[in-house]
């Protein structure tokens, strides 16, 4: 697993494709998302399936899904684009105005890489535009918690998976930082390394865990009761 440059990094605007079945919707987020510098809305879906086939013909850096949409839903959609067994999966975002744990558990089972109410605001649906395109993951603060600990909890009957090497020390403080929720800068920040060496660090817990984001890191995190409920 390399680390590559984000679309944000290299210059390039983050491509982004909406599917929403209500229009207005559709209409206002690409609105908010055109006017924000280094986001380009390359297509818009008025359903799933549209949206699954838009996706693989253009292949955006985003897309941004409703969960409730007709013909093939949101989470149906970001299986299709992201799920465990697809090569090379597109980073989705899902948004939905209903606050559902069953929603937020498929959305992020089936691949996705931010869950956001659509009250949310422009400002963190932007953050999470970046942080899908950067490979990190932003959930709705509002429910991250419960969705964290309800997560873990449906899974008391399994044992967490094992890493293929242990994760050393640095590796460690580094896997608390992202299920405290801080961002890749954050975390250099705070521990005083370099940007690269954080994503160095977080490729290798990802490599070893088997983990394909950081939703995946925060779940094991709270399975193996690293984070405290």
């Amino acid at each position: 697993m390399t680390v590559e440059a984000g679309p944000a990094e290299d210059g390039r605007p983050i491509r982004v494709v909406v599917a929403d079945d209500q229009e207005l919707v559709r209409t206002g987020l690409t609105m908010i998302l055109s006017v924000q510098p280094g986001i380009e809305v390359v297509g818009q879906a008025a359903d799933g399936r549209e949206a699954v086939e838009l996706a693989r013909r253009l292949r955006p850096d985003v897309c941004l899904f409703d969960i409730r949409m007709p013909g093939m839903d949101g989470i149906a959609a970001t299986r299709e684009l992201a799920g465990p067994h697809v090569e090379n999966p597109i980073a989705v975002v899902v948004i939905t105005t209903f606050d559902l744990d069953e929603y937020v558990h498929g959305a992020l089972k089936a691949g996705a890489r931010g869950f956001l109410l659509k009250d949310a605001g422009p400002e963190l649906l932007v953050q999470a535009i970046h942080a899908a395109a950067d490979g990190e993951a932003l959930i709705a603060p509002k429910i991250t918690a419960r969705l964290l600990a309800a997560f873990s909890d449906t899974r008391l009957g399994r044992p967490p998976a094992q890493p293929v090497e242990p994760l050393t020390g640095r590796e460690e403080e580094i896997l608390l930082t992202v299920a405290q929720g801080l961002t890749n800068s954050e975390i250099a920040g705070d521990l005083h390394i370099s940007l690269s060496t954080v994503k160095t660090h977080l490729t290798s817990i990802m490599t070893k865990l088997g983990a394909r984001n950081r939703v995946e890191l925060v779940m094991w995190a709270y399975e193996t009761h690293r984070v405290q409920r």
